[in-house]
């Protein structure tokens, strides 16, 4: 209801984001503290950290956990122990964020994962490991875990893994930056051979996912940001940056900012009816005939200039129009 007011009032969806953040940051945090009370202190210095949409705080209606826990090395005799407590830890956090309508992640990229909990030292070698081996899968699990930010513990630990990555991302490294980039043109805008909107049929609607048509500025803004070692996590905030560093135009910056939080609004609004209105769990497919003609002519510019962009990654980092 109060996203629904705001954007009413023509707020800014960027604002609205914040505020979906801020309340689910608030929520995620007294989870956090509740299991911290019921076990007890943890044994080492850690960060609880949120990645994803989540990380850069750009949280819809359409709420799933992507977190993942950093602690502190320890001698050998307590490694076993440590890691114990924050694989069960994680696992509280989760169940309970599941409970109250924090989803599981479908893909895995949750604290309670195992692969997803480790010591300072395991996630540079993770990171190294990304960079340095250069394939599509990793290509992902990079993105994900580069946009990340602390949610509780302590900030030093996220800040020597950047260092650390401020130094990996200085180093020859072609191929890691066209497995981004190839990772970054992976969704195409939606629009049919004679720009049209390209819908899919869901029950008795024409609908088209509007989470995918947004992918590809989240994804060219990141390769951009990784290029220019810019660690701001949010896409706007990026976008900002970049336009500062002179890498994209005032133009460029208006016309990807624009289309970034116009889409965004109406995925938001979008959302914000469907538990309003239909009484539905909120989901990413709007349905066509819900936009006016002003709205469509609008989106198919805005995936013009997604492509456009797209383009611009191709000759830039694959050398390649057709690869």
């Amino acid at each position: 209801e109060i996203i629904h007011q705001l954007l009413g009032r023509g707020v800014n969806a960027e604002i609205a984001n914040q505020v979906i953040t801020t309340v689910a940051d608030s929520i995620a945090l007294k989870v956090i503290e509740k299991v911290i009370g019921e076990m007890g202190e943890p044994p080492a210095k850690f960060v609880f950290m949120v990645t994803g949409s989540e990380g850069r705080k750009e949280q819809t209606l359409m709420t799933d956990q992507d977190n993942a826990i950093i602690y502190e090395d320890k001698a050998n005799e307590q490694r076993e122990l440590v890691r114990a407590y924050f694989l069960n830890f994680a696992s509280r956090v989760s169940d309970h964020l599941n409970t109250i309508g924090f989803s599981y992640c479908t893909g895995g990229y949750m604290a309670s994962n195992p692969e997803w909990t480790h010591s300072l030292s395991h996630w540079k070698k993770n990171y190294k490991k990304w960079i340095e081996e250069s394939i599509p899968e990793n290509a992902i699990k990079f993105s994900t875990f580069f946009d990340c930010r602390r949610l509780y513990g302590d900030q030093g630990i996220i800040d020597q893994l950047k260092e650390f990555l401020n130094i990996e991302l200085q180093k020859p490294n072609e191929r890691f930056f066209t497995f981004i980039a190839k990772n970054a043109l992976q969704y195409e805008p939606p629009l049919t051979f004679f720009k049209a909107i390209k819908t899919q049929t869901i029950g008795s609607s024409e609908v088209f996912n509007i989470k995918k048509a947004m992918t590809p500025i989240v994804d060219l803004v990141r390769v951009y940001a990784l290029q220019n070692r810019i660690y701001e996590e949010n896409t706007g905030g990026r976008l900002k940056q970049l336009l500062e560093l002179g890498i994209f135009t005032q133009e460029q910056y208006e016309e990807l900012n624009q289309s970034y939080y116009y889409l965004m609004s109406i995925r938001l609004k979008n959302q914000a009816n469907q538990i309003r209105i239909a009484k539905l769990a909120p989901n990413n497919y709007v349905p066509i005939d819900s936009l006016t003609n002003i709205e469509k002519a609008t989106i198919k510019e805005i995936f013009k200039t997604i492509h456009n962009f797209q383009l611009g990654i191709k000759l830039k980092f694959t050398s390649n129009l057709f690869g």
